[in-house]
C-alpha cells in the first residue's frame, strides 16, 4: 500500500436508487499513469467522483497515500495530493487567467514547488498573453489548459483528466496530449479519461475498462489494446 497513492477495492456507487458501480477495483501507483476506458455512461465519471469524494451513496474501501477516505470530503481528498480537472475545466468565469491559476496555488505534501506559475507559462506560452483576460473571455482550450495548470499548482501526486480534449479544435487537443506527456514525464501520476482511447493507451501504462458499472478488462496497456475483447466494449 505504500507504494500506491489509490487503492479503491469492493467500489459500490448509487445516485439515489440507482446502483450505478459494481464492487470496482482501481490501483494508481506513484508516478503511474492509468486510462480510464468504457462507452458513455458506463460508469467512469462517477467511478472519479466517488473515489474523490462528490458521491455520498458509496462503499468500499477507498486508500489514498495509504489514508482510509471513505467518509472524506472532497476538500479533504484535494489535501492529500490529488488533483481533478473535470469535465468541463471548472474555470471561474469573473477572475482573470492569472487569478485562476495561483488562486489555490501551494506546495506539494514534501514541500515540493515544482510547478511554479512559470514553469505552467512555459508550457501553455498562449496564456501568457491571456494573463488579464476574464475566464469568460478566453476559448475553450485555453480555458482547458487553466484548468490544468491550475491544477499543477497545486504540486500534486495524482492529476485527475476527466475528457481533458473533449469539443476542443484539433490544434489544441494535440498541445493538450503534449502537456500530459510532459505532466507524466515529471513523475505526477496521472488518470486519464478521454474518448480518443487509442491516445489513451499509448500514454497510460495500465487500463481498466468499465462496462455498466463494472470492470471487464484491467492490465497493461499492451495487453488491453491487443485484448480482441475491446473493441466490443468500446463499441468501435
Amino acid at each position: 500500500m505504500a507504494d500506491l497513492i489509490i487503492d479503491a477495492r469492493g467500489v459500490h456507487a448509487w445516485y439515489g436508487s440507482s446502483h450505478v458501480l459494481h464492487s470496482v477495483n482501481l490501483q494508481i501507483g506513484r508516478g503511474q499513469t492509468v486510462g480510464l476506458l468504457g462507452r458513455n455512461g458506463m460508469g467512469k465519471s462517477t467511478l472519479i467522483r466517488t473515489l474523490l469524494g462528490h458521491v455520498a451513496q458509496r462503499e468500499g474501501r477507498f486508500f489514498v497515500l495509504g489514508q482510509d477516505t471513505l467518509r472524506f470530503k472532497p476538500h479533504q481528498v484535494a489535501r492529500l495530493g490529488v488533483a481533478y480537472v473535470p469535465e468541463g475545466r471548472g474555470v471561474f468565469p469573473n477572475l482573470s487567467v492569472r487569478e485562476n491559476l495561483i488562486m489555490a496555488a501551494r506546495s506539494g505534501r514534501d514541500g515540493r514547488h515544482d510547478w511554479p506559475l512559470e514553469r505552467v507559462l512555459q508550457i501553455f506560452p498562449r496564456l501568457q498573453e491571456r494573463m488579464s483576460h476574464l475566464g469568460a473571455q478566453i476559448s475553450g482550450g485555453e480555458q482547458q489548459m487553466v484548468a490544468i495548470g491550475r491544477a499543477l499548482m497545486t504540486h500534486p501526486e495524482l492529476i485527475v483528466l476527466d475528457e481533458a480534449t473533449e469539443g476542443l479544435a484539433p490544434q489544441i487537443v494535440t498541445e493538450i496530449w503534449r502537456v500530459i506527456g510532459e505532466i507524466r514525464a515529471s513523475g505526477i501520476a496521472t488518470l486519464i479519461v478521454d474518448r480518443d482511447y487509442r491516445k489513451v493507451l499509448r500514454q497510460a501504462d495500465r487500463a481498466v475498462v468499465l462496462q455498466k458499472g463494472q470492470v471487464v478488462l484491467s492490465g497493461s496497456a499492451a495487453e488491453v489494446a491487443d485484448s480482441a475483447a475491446l473493441p466490443a466494449y468500446l463499441g468501435v
